[in-house]
């Protein structure tokens, strides 16, 4: 085949840069690992002290291997024990079991739980119900109420009835996403009918979950009232440099190595290969720190470790229709940005999910990048005016450090922004349509104190490194991953099918090295039992030295110095592996490859980047919103409900603070007719006003006295307001708005005049 002169020099083009991207994250491996290597100032112990201490640490140091060992004995006890238990959900809380999905008439191996408030806990079945959805990659559910300081507890601390969706290890067989999707959907209506006075309630989705609870608010957008994502892979297309989990694909060469697994499991995917795949990514923790932690802290910290490996060790499985939807349609094929992950009914549209959606992300996961979290709203609302006329409300957070696991384990992390996140919903309805960023800062009452802050759309492009044209090369991957895997089906397949049954599958997942390392070192293990005789004579008599040694410092800094070390190879590694991707897979882009998969129209050029487009000329692509011409019609139609809401939108600031705008919304609905309306009505009035100030502000100052019918009630609307900011103490910023447009719209009666029907000053 013949490369035209032109390509060639694209080609040229796309090495400079690529080895220009290896050599600078080669830098900065260097920058960040190396100095790890160099050796701690230990020289500060004199020597009296090394040689006096000797023996003391290497006593102690005996111990703690023999109390080390037998830990890793009861984590193996542990995964016998929750294995031949079914391997329940590792929740914190008590819970019951109310809709069982195993009995549906297309069953699915999901269910509802009503989560038990712990005692001193009282909640409000009137008060939105929250349900939460765990990731069913490779682990069982619970992880969202792995403790007590979790989304679950701080959800119900502050009064909510708390659902949770679990499932178990081993699918029902014929299940797909799509009946998975269904079944959720109905469990939601039980919620609803099990809390009918209750707001609509709040699917709050971890990692996958996260997309799956919007493939929900998608199919039955009447059953849900918000959606909170925390670190969930929507855009999977999308990403800075050195992600590592976005190239295995590509690498990997497409889908068709996980049809080849779940066909040696004789028609049922492991979960632990995808566990598998997290653990590599981070190969100082995998095979050093966790351990060490765990050998340095040995006389506190078991207890927390095997918590963990109860869930972590605890791996579910998928049958190869889900594997392969997975695969194929998000991990390969970016789907579901698209349209066109396919669904019972046709295909997932995501514009259709009308709930308000939280997106919680970190700047520390590099499993799930902020940009696979949020780039789906640059795809379906290309611009701000695009995104209001949809009506949509997106909520963003963003983590500066957490891990991808931290964002759903930590404690810290549960205490600040998953308790700010359910406040957040408490006014999340009084939001007009947009993206906002939530800020949460220390108060001075020792708490946390959150602001909303309104950004336009076009602000997302800022993060992407490369203006997203790196997402070309994943057409390419689509394009090979579909041919290996006809490849696969018509020469590989029968023969693997044929070759495995149920005995080869029970085979293959016991030996998994996940699970050979708990089961093997068990108290199956004659070594391991006679270890935990030594280590309970030990926990008899130990004193744990308590002054600083400085063999133990020496040890520490070893351990620093190999972790350093891994992590330093991890970081060639993944620097190895992006440079070969966007390589051979920007050559195949090149070459044509995947032109048919190219989501052209969601690349922006520099041309279309450089400046955002004004309200007047955005492009909107929500078929159903109403145009601008059919909204101007509505500047002078509505009452007095519809003038305080958008008095109200005109008096708010750039800064949104979360609590403030709570009580004020609270004493509005106390004090004014807006307590008649219901929350439905209220947020479509709070949409469409919002519209009307986004293109028309002037003129919708202007007629806002038309809504109110006479002066004097417009009179009273500004002394509500002016009520409201002296009841909470509003900011001086507030009381000049409300000042200066207060002198606009009720210019000084002129002399004489009797009536009070609303006149307007031509000044």
């Amino acid at each position: 085949m013949l490369v035209s002169q032109e390509k060639t020099a694209l080609w040229w083009r796309l090495n400079e840069k690529v080895f220009a991207l290896a050599q600078q994250n080669l830098r900065r491996a260097c920058e960040t690992q190396l100095p790890k290597l160099l050796p701690a100032p230990l020289r500060d112990y004199p020597l009296a002290s090394w040689l006096n201490t000797g023996v003391v640490y290497w006593q102690d140091s005996l111990e703690r291997q023999a109390l080390y060992w037998d830990t890793l004995r009861e984590r193996g006890d542990q995964f016998l024990q929750h294995e031949a238990a079914g391997k329940p959900p590792v929740l914190k809380f008590a819970y019951e079991l109310v809709v069982d999905a195993r009995t549906f008439a297309q069953p699915v191996n999901y269910a509802l739980v009503r989560i038990t408030p712990p005692a001193g806990v009282t909640v409000n079945p009137a008060s939105r119900p929250y349900v939460v959805i765990d990731p069913r990659a490779g682990h069982g559910p619970g992880i969202g109420g792995f403790k007590a300081e979790s989304e679950i507890g701080v959800a119900l601390q502050a009064g909510h009835p708390v659902y949770a969706v679990i499932f178990f290890p081993i699918p029902e067989p014929g299940q797909t996403m799509a009946d998975v999707t269904a079944a959720e959907a109905e469990f939601l209506r039980y919620v609803r009918q099990s809390h009918p006075d209750a707001p609509k309630p709040v699917l709050i989705g971890n990692c996958q979950g996260g997309w799956a609870a919007l493939l929900v608010a998608a199919s039955s957008p009447e059953l849900v009232g918000a959606v909170v994502a925390n670190g969930a892979p929507v855009s999977y297309w999308a990403g800075n440099d050195n992600n590592p989990m976005r190239y295995a694909g590509g690498m990997l060469g497409g889908s068709w190595l996980a049809l080849l697994a779940a066909d040696l499991g004789n028609g049922l995917f492991d979960g632990a290969h995808l566990v598998s795949n997290f653990e590599n990514l981070d190969l100082s923790n995998t095979l050093v720190s966790k351990h060490y932690h765990l050998y340095d802290q040995i006389d506190t910290e078991p207890p927390r470790f095997l918590d963990f490996e109860r869930w972590w060790g605890a791996n579910y499985l998928m049958n190869a229709a889900e594997i392969r939807w997975i695969v194929d349609h998000l991990f390969i094929g970016n789907d579901l940005v698209e349209g066109k992950a396919q669904a019972a009914s046709g295909a997932y549209d995501l514009t259709a999910v009308h709930a308000p959606v939280v997106i919680f992300a970190s700047l520390g996961d590099n499993i799930t990048p902020p940009q696979q979290a949020f780039n789906w709203i640059l795809d379906l609302y290309p611009s701000t005016d695009a995104l209001k006329a949809a009506g949509q409300v997106v909520v963003g957070l963003v983590h500066e450090s957490i891990g991808h696991l931290g964002i759903f384990v930590s404690a810290g992390v549960a205490s600040k922004e998953h308790a700010q996140i359910v406040e957040l919903m408490t006014i999340i309805e009084t939001l007009p349509p947009g993206l906002y960023a939530l800020q949460i800062e220390a108060a001075a009452d020792g708490g946390w104190r959150a602001q909303l802050q309104e950004h336009p759309v076009e602000s997302l492009h800022a993060h992407q490194r490369f203006a997203r044209r790196d997402e070309l090369a994943f057409a390419a991957v689509e394009s090979v991953s579909a041919a290996n895997m006809a490849a696969y089906e018509q020469w590989l397949r029968p023969w693997v099918q044929a070759c495995s049954n149920d005995l080869t599958a029970t085979l293959g997942r016991l030996f998994h090295p996940l699970r050979l390392q708990r089961w093997v070192w068990s108290s199956l293990n004659p070594l391991a039992l006679a270890t935990s005789i030594w280590a309970e004579q030990i926990r008899q008599q130990r004193q744990a030295p308590t002054e600083t040694l400085p063999w133990r410092a020496l040890e520490r800094q070893s351990v620093q110095q190999l972790a350093a070390g891994l992590d330093w190879l991890g970081a060639l590694r993944d620097i190895q592996t992006e440079t070969a991707f966007l390589l051979g897979y920007g050559t195949l882009t090149l070459l044509g490859v995947g032109q048919e998969h190219q989501q052209a129209g969601q690349l922006p050029t520099a041309e279309t980047t450089a400046a955002a487009p004004s309200p007047a000329t955005a492009p909107t692509t929500v078929q159903e919103s109403p145009t601008p011409l059919d909204l101007q019609e509505q500047l002078q139609a509505g009452d007095a409900n519809t003038g305080l809401i958008r008095l109200g939108l005109l008096l708010q600031g750039e800064q949104i603070d979360v609590q403030q705008r709570q009580l004020s919304v609270s004493w509005l609905r106390t004090h004014t007719p807006l307590a008649e309306l219901d929350d439905d009505t209220l947020a479509t009035l709070i949409h469409q006003q919002s519209l009307l100030l986004w293109h028309w502000r002037e003129a919708a100052i202007d007629t806002l006295p038309t809504l109110f019918g006479s002066k004097a009630a417009l009179e009273r609307a500004f002394k509500l307001y002016q009520a409201l900011a002296k009841e909470h103490a509003a900011d001086l910023a507030l009381s000049e708005r409300l000042s200066a447009l207060r002198k606009t719209l009720l210019p000084t009666r002129r002399r004489g005049k009797t009536d009070d029907a609303i006149t307007v000053d031509a000044a």
